[in-house]
C-alpha cells in the first residue's frame, strides 16, 4: 500500500520535463555553439542510449530557440524595409 501512495504523489515523467530544466542560452550565437558541440557528440557514436535521448531533446530545444530568434530578426527586417519602424521585442 505504501508503494501506491508514493507513486501517486510522484510527478509523471514526460519527454519535455528534462528539456525544461536546462536553461536556454543567452544568445543565438551561444545556442548555435552549444548545438554544434552537441551534434558532434551525438554523431561520434560514443554516447550511451540514455545520453543520446537527452542530447536529442536538448538539440530540439536549441534548434527551436535558434529558429525563433531568426524569425524574430526576419520580422524586424521586414518592418524596417517597409519604412515602418517598430521596436523589436525579444521573446
Amino acid at each position: 500500500m505504501a508503494k501506491s501512495s508514493v507513486s501517486s504523489t510522484a510527478p509523471p515523467v514526460s519527454p519535455d520535463s528534462t528539456a525544461s530544466v536546462t536553461p536556454l542560452p543567452a544568445s543565438y550565437e551561444a545556442a548555435l555553439q552549444e548545438l554544434e558541440g552537441l551534434v558532434a557528440r551525438l554523431e561520434s557514436g560514443q554516447l550511451p542510449l540514455d545520453q543520446l535521448l537527452t542530447g536529442y531533446q536538448r538539440g530540439a530545444q536549441l534548434l527551436k530557440f535558434c529558429r525563433d530568434r531568426l524569425e524574430a530578426v526576419e520580422i524586424q527586417i521586414k518592418v524596417l524595409e517597409g519604412t515602418e519602424l517598430k521596436p523589436w521585442n525579444q521573446a
